[in-house]
């Protein structure tokens, strides 16, 4: 599988890297390769040093104005003229997305994936790793908008909130049909 995952460049505590490099050797192991936003900093070279050392592959989409902070040795590096073009890059080459910890840019990527799921734009299975409850408001949140009914499709076919790396991965494998 080609796995999408939107994550900080922030360098982070071990709470965070800790299950991130967890993800990526399992993402390694399995053969799958991890599409991501190209940058060699903070979570994001955690991630991409963890599934490349377990034999994973790394498709990188940069932006021009990060372009100097791109992994040197990916298997594939493109760099794109602005964000837009870069989340539809990354869309375009994943056959899956894993939202991770991460600030503003990581929060933008999640939820037009989930706004094109709803739309029914795409179809990839999203999982949102919930690391050390990173994400329990956000959870909150969405489950709000579904009982209110600010969605028109449940909450449960746009996303899947997993606790752990391995939950993430056998999710996204079970959904792939590559278990």
């Amino acid at each position: 599988m080609n796995i999408c995952v939107f994550l900080s460049a922030a360098d982070l505590d071990d709470r965070y890297t800790r299950p991130a490099r967890e993800f990526a050797e399992l993402l390694g192991k399995g053969g799958h390769t991890l599409v991501w936003g190209g940058s060699d900093v903070g979570l994001m070279k955690v991630v991409a040093d963890g599934v490349q050392e377990a034999g994973g592959r790394l498709v990188g989409v940069s932006v021009e104005f990060l372009a100097a902070k791109t992994r040197p040795g990916a298997d594939e590096m493109v760099v794109a003229r602005d964000l837009a073009e870069r989340k539809a890059l990354l869309l375009a080459k994943a056959d899956a997305v894993v939202v991770m910890v991460g600030g503003t840019g990581t929060l933008d990527e999640a939820t037009e994936i989930l706004e094109l799921k709803k739309h029914g734009k795409t179809d990839k299975p999203v999982v949102l790793l919930n690391t050390a409850g990173f994400y329990d408001g956000l959870r909150e949140q969405f489950l709000r908008m579904d009982a209110e009914g600010f969605l028109p499709v449940p909450l449960t076919d746009l996303v899947f909130f997993a606790e752990e790396p391995v939950g993430a991965l056998a999710y996204l494998e079970e959904s792939l049909g590559t278990v």
